[in-house]
């Protein structure tokens, strides 16, 4: 199962979900196209599978990254740089999740917003409890910051590749932290 994920996530990625086709996908796998539909009942819920895997090996690494952080700064440091790593890494992972809109009205879309969510709440956690007063709201709203401006600046790396995963942090830490810095205790 996990090989058919993996070519759907290479061909939905190369073509995109409406051009991308299960015959393909059999064939490049070397499984029948009834076999994907055993699997999977239809292309979309081959592609939601496929976000879902996303998904947890993007939250594996980022939760995995901030574990032993020093402070609210090296915890969004690490969980940042492993952030980028891995679109860097999962470059065609990165791109399912990323075109989202082509995706609008579809359980797909909410499978994107799920994985915004997630890293939301990951960053949120992190965070509360270095903000003065223990402010979760303020906490959740710095969040939500930090994955929207993640978001754009991966899509400007995808640009310019010369900028690697560490470069990436830096840049992003050099703009966010300088403004969350003043609020953490």
């Amino acid at each position: 199962m996990r090989q058919m994920i993996e070519v759907a996530e290479q061909v939905f990625s190369a073509r995109g979900y409406a051009a991308a086709s299960m015959d393909e996908i059999a064939e490049l796998v070397g499984v029948s196209k009834p076999m994907l539909y055993e699997y999977f009942n239809s292309k979309e819920g081959l592609l939601l599978a496929c976000i879902r895997e996303s998904r947890a090996v993007l939250r594996e690494v980022t939760e995995q990254a901030t574990v032993g952080a020093a402070d609210a700064e090296d915890a969004l440091r690490r969980g940042l740089l492993a952030f980028f790593v891995f679109i860097r890494e999962r470059r065609q992972a990165w791109s399912l999740l990323r075109h989202e809109m082509a995706l609008i009205g579809t359980p797909a879309a909410d499978e994107v917003e799920e994985t915004r969510r997630q890293q939301t709440d990951l960053i949120a956690a992190l965070m509360s409890g270095y903000f003065d007063g223990g402010d979760d709201l303020r906490a959740e709203a710095a969040a939500e910051f930090v994955v929207g401006a993640c978001e754009r600046l991966a899509i400007w790396c995808e640009r310019h590749d010369e900028v690697g995963p560490e470069t990436a942090t830096e840049y992003a830490m050099d703009v966010l932290w300088s403004g969350l810095r003043n609020r953490a205790r």
